[in-house]
């Protein structure tokens, strides 16, 4: 039996799970490669009879499914995968199992903070500057006494309304379906959607991404911020107009983003944001932790192996 793990960006999924106990029979390969397009992905996967993907780094539509007639077995991480076509993998037979959540609510909701800090202060610029051998260039600024407005208060925006209030910030927040009765659990204020973008001193982004979120934040929601506002996006890269984004940072008409998530995934090495000295930019790290790896990568060796034995676990096809 050939496995092939994809995605494994920091070659640490050999070593985080016990691939031998699957048996001297199962050949397991770790991909630390993005596999690119359809037509690559299935020239790179022939062969293989169960893959395994980290979170929605390497999608698996129909059109990928059906030009691996050998596969039998796709392990996903977490209970949810959006670029994989679990009806096209019911079609084909294939059994789709998945893993548990992680650690994913603390942190991704402390990356977004560690974003935060990091775009007031300075930080990757300073930073920068001392090992250039400089000193003090910039003057940051505080925490306390300003407003966080946050799109979407469900698990993740709750816990940044949580961790707001410690550090002396009022909230308030605005999602299509947002309640008064949600907003007083979590200690914010419910504010219609323009009125958010015109308020907030930073804006963090806490959606799901579907047909009606894609490029919430556009030109127009950014000319509503504040000259020295900061954008805060860990959800999904596509809730961003990009363009408008850049066009936005370049202009100094916004003071700053804080970016883990992008609209293609590694960002390319020539991508404008990664010039842009008021972007903060983060290689979609929200999930990646010690813990969750951990999770992830003893999770899939179990899920192999009850399938193996005839008694999938975790099923979600």
């Amino acid at each position: 039996m050939r496995i092939a793990v994809l995605d494994d960006y920091q070659q640490v999924g050999r070593g985080l799970a016990d691939w031998a106990s699957l048996g001297p029979d199962v050949q397991v390969d770790f991909l630390a490669q993005p596999l690119g397009a359809v037509e690559a992905a299935a020239a790179a996967l022939a062969g293989y009879d169960a893959i395994c993907l980290i979170r929605e780094r390497q999608p698996v539509p129909a059109a990928l499914i059906q030009q691996l007639p050998q596969l039998k077995l796709i392990v996903v991480t977490g209970a949810q995968n959006r670029t994989l076509d679990l009806d096209a993998a019911r079609a084909a037979g294939i059994r789709v199992c998945h893993t548990r959540g992680g650690e994913s609510l603390h942190a991704t909701t402390e990356l977004a903070w560690a974003l935060i800090l990091a775009a007031l202060r300075h930080l990757p610029l300073e930073d920068r500057r001392m090992r250039q051998g400089l000193w003090q260039g910039t003057v940051g600024r505080t925490l306390h006494g300003r407003t966080l407005g946050l799109l979407g208060l469900g698990r993740l925006g709750g816990r940044m309304a949580e961790v707001a209030k410690v550090f002396g910030l009022d909230v308030i927040a605005w999602s299509a379906n947002l309640t008064d009765e949600r907003c007083a659990e979590v200690g914010a204020r419910r504010v219609e959607r323009e009125a958010l973008f015109r308020q907030a001193d930073i804006v963090s982004l806490h959606l799901v991404l579907s047909e009606r979120t894609r490029g919430i934040v556009g030109a127009e929601e950014l000319a509503l911020m504040r000259p020295d506002a900061i954008l805060i996006n860990t959800s999904r890269g596509p809730l961003v107009d990009e363009a408008a984004l850049v066009q936005a940072l370049r202009e100094k008409r916004i003071g700053a983003a804080g970016l883990d998530v992008y609209d293609i995934e590694p960002l390319p090495a020539e991508h404008p944001l990664r010039g842009l000295d008021n972007a903060v930019l983060s290689p979609h790290l929200g999930y990646v932790t010690q813990g969750t790896y951990d999770m992830f990568f003893t999770d899939m060796v179990e899920d192999i192996a009850a399938w193996r034995q005839g008694a999938p676990i975790r099923i979600l096809a």
